[in-house]
């Protein structure tokens, strides 16, 4: 009973280590969220989206007045010359006089044709295309964590697969020196055990290097270096086929979003530059005192219409049409590219997916044909030569296998990326996120009273750049 005791309470404490360490294992899902939060790149587009969003802004002051305090002074200096007379001769004077004032004035565009208007309508596609490069920058980040995760947890398998062939081979060596001990083998046999160690040293060497690096590419992306990883979690759907795959890509995509916006800002930039070309129509207003007391006021309305700026006005117009004529070529080249992305991704899944298969052949033979060579060496059949050649065989079959698996898993994702669909929401990893449309809001009227100044501070503290 005692011994049942003691085994019941060690099995309960390897289960609890065991629970303790699942409960603090980092889950694929944390790197992401940590990707996410962590992440300047996506900080520093999130600041130049706002940039834009002021473009807007100052595109909307274009409509309103503009009202100016004016102070002014001037000073004049005059010498008097008189002629000679009867009562004296010719003399000089000086006159001088200091004249001040101060007014305000006010002006605005009444009327330009809707130049004004169209330039608000611009900034505004512009912000949205601004809003989809933000997206596409997530996808890249969300995708760069997923990488790093695989590659950690490729690279610790790889040096487990490393320490276990070095321990396999010093074994070897160690059988290869009992027999030629008592004379079942020579020298060669030992020195060829003894090569082998020493390569599979360099080759575990090699092999802790490349997982450090893999954890400075983790810490590069996530944020933080790499703790007791989970086991990787069942890919995400993706599509049927790889042609419902293109189709949704070139709906949901976020740079065939943003070639469209750009497209249609180029189009308001085009009727821009042809409402340049006519009149426009300003009202002025002013009033001032001088510094006698007098007052004054007025009133008026100014047509401008020009006549002649040596050329500059059609050639900003040929420049919007050839600028309208590239957006829209870039929007067909997008969708060519975003295409074979969604080919190449789903081509990559498919590959990997074949050498999985054929992997799983390979180790079971290369295993098999191990276990084999290496009874068949105890009994002499077999040099140590042949042992370690299918040893290597057996490690170059498992490494193989490792690496398809990371391969299909990343490429996965990589098909979402290039849907347009690997994305916070999308993934539903159940955390905020940036609202893009809360600074626009804040900003898009131009407010400049201290009660939208207020409401643009609140904004700015909650996106934490107060």
């Amino acid at each position: 009973m005692r011994k049942i005791r003691l085994w019941a309470v060690a099995t309960c404490s390897a289960l609890a280590v065991m629970a303790s360490s699942a409960a603090h294992a980092e889950t694929l899902a944390d790197a992401l969220i940590s990707a996410y939060r962590n992440s300047n790149l996506l900080e520093q587009n999130r600041a130049l989206l706002r940039a834009t969003d002021e473009d807007v802004a100052v595109a909307v002051a274009a409509l309103r007045p503009v009202v100016q305090f004016v102070a002014q002074s001037t000073y004049s200096f005059d010498r008097v010359h008189s002629d000679a007379s009867l009562l004296g001769p010719a003399t000089r004077s000086n006159v001088e006089d200091l004249n001040s004032s101060v007014g305000i004035t006010a002006s605005m565009t009444l009327y330009d044709f809707g130049r004004n208007a169209l330039a608000v309508e611009a900034a505004k596609e512009n912000v949205l295309a601004t809003r989809e490069a933000l997206l596409q920058v997530e996808q890249n980040v969300l995708l760069d964590a997923v990488d790093a995760y695989v590659r950690v947890q490729l690279a610790q398998s790889i040096v487990n697969l490393r320490r276990n062939n070095l321990g396999l081979i010093d074994q070897e060596l160690q059988a290869a020196q009992d027999r030629f001990d008592v004379g079942e083998v020579t020298r060669t046999d030992v020195s060829q055990a003894q090569a082998a160690l020493a390569a599979s040293r360099s080759d575990l060497t090699a092999a802790e290097g490349d997982l450090v690096v893999a954890r400075e590419a983790y810490k590069a992306a996530v944020g933080n270096y790499p703790v007791n990883l989970a086991p990787r979690p069942a890919p995400p759907r993706t599509a049927s086929s790889v042609e419902a795959a293109r189709q949704v890509a070139l709906r949901s995509h976020p740079q065939i979003r943003q070639a469209q916006r750009q497209v249609a800002a180029a189009d308001l930039n085009v009727a821009r530059a042809k409402a340049a070309m006519k009149p426009s129509l300003t009202g002025d207003a002013s009033v001032g005192i001088d510094d006698e007391g007098q007052e004054s006021a007025s009133v008026g309305l100014t047509l401008r219409h020009t006549l002649y700026a040596g050329g500059e006005l059609s050639a900003l117009f040929r420049q919007s049409l050839a600028n309208r004529d590239a957006q829209k070529a870039n929007l067909l080249q997008t969708g060519v590219n975003v295409t074979q992305n969604v080919g190449n991704a789903w081509s990559t899944v498919q590959v990997a997916s074949a050498a999985i298969a054929a992997g799983d052949e390979e180790v079971r033979a290369a295993r098999t044909a191990f276990d084999g060579v290496r009874e068949e060496a105890t009994l002499g059949a077999r040099t140590t030569l042949d042992v370690l050649n299918a040893e290597q065989d057996l490690l170059d079959a498992q490494a193989d296998r490792l690496t398809a698996e990371a391969q299909r898993y990343v490429g996965i994702y990589q098909v979402l990326a290039s849907m347009g669909l690997l994305t916070v929401e999308h993934l539903n990893l159940g955390i905020p996120t940036y609202d893009p449309s809360a600074y626009y809001n804040a900003v898009k009227n131009a407010p400049a009273t201290s009660a939208q100044g207020k409401r643009l501070d609140r904004v700015l503290q909650s996106i934490g750049r107060n």
